[in-house]
């Protein structure tokens, strides 16, 4: 994105109240350097970085399409989404991450390899418990969803990411369709990807996809007994990870398939 088009959007969510800070604090060029890189134009899928995964996608996640990465707590929604934002950085494409309730840790952004100088991150509201107050809750799903329609409309991002994976299912599903149509129409023919982070399948363009993340705990050492919780390590078990499935659904790209792949803890 140049760098006028970058100022002007960060003042537009400035204004408009929707962004309580942004990433040039962390940028380590400096809040007025330009940020490298642009989008590849022409490509039509944004690899994830992740080879068994791409591979069932078909390269990648469709350019200028929803699609959503769907899966409860600790299923490596978080930790793909780092992976499919630091692939599209090292291609030299800018990232943005819209982070609802403020849950983004900045070690394991850097742990992931995402170049901090190629991401525009937006920080949503802190609240300690999205089941909470109903108005603040609703206010911050809607100040967030305001941002990522913005940044669409802005152009010039390999991929936007909207955090939502905190959010009671019950408070998305209350959301309108039209929503989600005009995060779509604000992509669509563009170079950027647009990925949901969501607790369980929510929202898809036509030509959008459905990946659903299960984890299962990876152990060093002795493995947990049969007769006790998947969780739970005896004697000198290591938490070394997770493995991680993937199920994957796109009628009209004709895609449905699995990959299993592995996180470092």
């Amino acid at each position: 994105m140049a760098k006028l088009a970058r100022a002007d959007l960060e003042n537009v969510l400035r204004s408009r109240q929707l962004d309580r800070t942004l990433i040039s604090v962390l940028n380590p060029l400096g809040p007025n350097q330009p940020q490298p890189g642009s989008s590849m134009a022409g490509e039509l899928v944004l690899s994830t970085g992740v080879a068994p995964l791409d591979r069932v996608l078909a390269g990648g996640l469709p350019r200028g399409e929803l699609s959503e990465i769907a899966g409860p707590r600790s299923s490596g929604r978080t930790t793909l989404a780092l992976q499919v934002m630091a692939a599209a950085a090292r291609r030299g494409e800018i990232a943005a991450l819209v982070d609802t309730f403020d849950r983004l840790d900045v070690a394991s952004t850097r742990a992931a390899g995402i170049d901090l100088a190629r991401l525009l991150w937006v920080r949503g509201q802190a609240i300690s418990s999205p089941l909470g107050p109903t108005d603040l809750r609703d206010r911050t799903l809607d100040r967030a969803i305001k941002s990522t329609g913005l940044i669409l409309q802005a152009g010039g991002f390999g991929v936007v990411v909207l955090d939502l994976a905190d959010a009671p299912s019950h408070a998305l599903r209350r959301l309108p369709m039209s929503t989600w149509l005009r995060l779509h129409r604000a992509i669509e023919g563009s170079d950027t990807a647009c990925v949901l982070l969501v607790p369980e399948p929510l929202a898809r363009s036509a030509g959008g996809l459905t990946v659903r993340l299960t984890a299962r705990p990876v152990w060093t050492a002795s493995a947990p007994q049969a007769t006790q919780a998947p969780s739970a390590p005896t004697g000198g078990a290591i938490l070394a990870g997770a493995a991680l499935d993937a199920r994957v659904t796109s009628p009209r790209r004709r895609l449905n398939g699995e990959a299993a792949f592995t996180a470092a803890h």
